[in-house]
């Protein structure tokens, strides 16, 4: 299962939607476009180390490869909008390179993703989005520092890697860095440990699936990295304060 990673690398278009309740992800990135609505409740949001506090009607447009992560306060009804940078091709091509200052919009009327069920309203309804951003917000080349770089390395190998053996140790391997310069550089960046970071992905993953699938807590375990039973329980425990069968009843 891919939640959010990957999404946009095949080149193709489309638009993707779902909801999420009380739901937090960890920081990633992918080269799709991503709209985070908020429909009801509070949701914290930080894109590129800036942070947003979203209320209801409010999104958040994560332009490509934008590092990101959002956390539920208190309780949160989202949707998320996934699409390709295809989708909204003329856009693409004359803001390519570049970001808004500011990735917050509110929308004046509640959005009806029923009305977006042909790629022609889908269109209509992003590019209006773009037209708001450009009216509203100036923008700015993308910067990337070397660490950066290098950052979006290890989290990239999380993602491609996280149902299965994941260590920093094999991260490093991987990218031919020595082990105790990526440790401090990921603390530093991320202000959180490798290990600590890599549960929270995978917690994050079990979460989706423990609400969209009737998979077995077991099972659910197994594909998001954990063989020990014992051990997704508590670090399930630990993350989001409910034990996983709980969690999957619980509104």
């Amino acid at each position: 299962m891919v939640l959010f990673e990957k999404h946009g690398v095949e080149g193709k278009e489309f638009f993707h939607y779902f909801p999420l309740k009380n739901y937090s992800f960890p920081l990633h990135f992918h080269r799709a476009y991503e709209i985070i609505y908020v429909n009801a409740g509070h949701l914290y949001v930080s894109i590129d180390q800036k942070e947003y506090l979203l209320k209801e009607n409010d999104l958040a447009f994560v332009f490509t490869n934008q590092m990101h992560e959002f956390k539920t306060i208190d309780n949160s009804d989202i949707t998320i909008i996934l699409f390709s940078p295809e989708l909204i091709g003329d856009f693409f091509m004359n803001y390519k390179g570049l970001i808004p200052n500011d990735n917050s919009l509110h929308l004046e009327r509640e959005l009806d993703l029923s009305k977006l069920n042909l790629i022609y309203s889908q269109k209509s309804f992003l590019y209006a989005v773009c037209a708001a951003l450009v009216n509203q917000k100036s923008f700015v080349p993308v910067k990337k520092l070397p660490q950066t770089k290098v950052l979006y390395k290890m989290l990239l190998y999380v993602e491609e890697n996280y149902s299965a053996d994941c260590t920093l140790k094999d991260v490093a391997k991987h990218l031919q860095y020595d082990y105790p310069y990526l440790s401090k550089l990921f603390v530093q960046q991320m202000n959180m440990t490798f290990t600590d970071y890599l549960n929270h992905y995978r917690i994050s993953q079990a979460c989706y699936l423990l609400k969209n699938s009737q998979q077995a807590i077991g099972e659910v375990a197994v594909k998001c990295g954990y063989n020990n039973l014992r051990t997704f329980h508590r670090n399930f425990r630990e993350i989001t304060g409910h034990g996983p069968r709980k969690y999957r009843v619980s509104d």
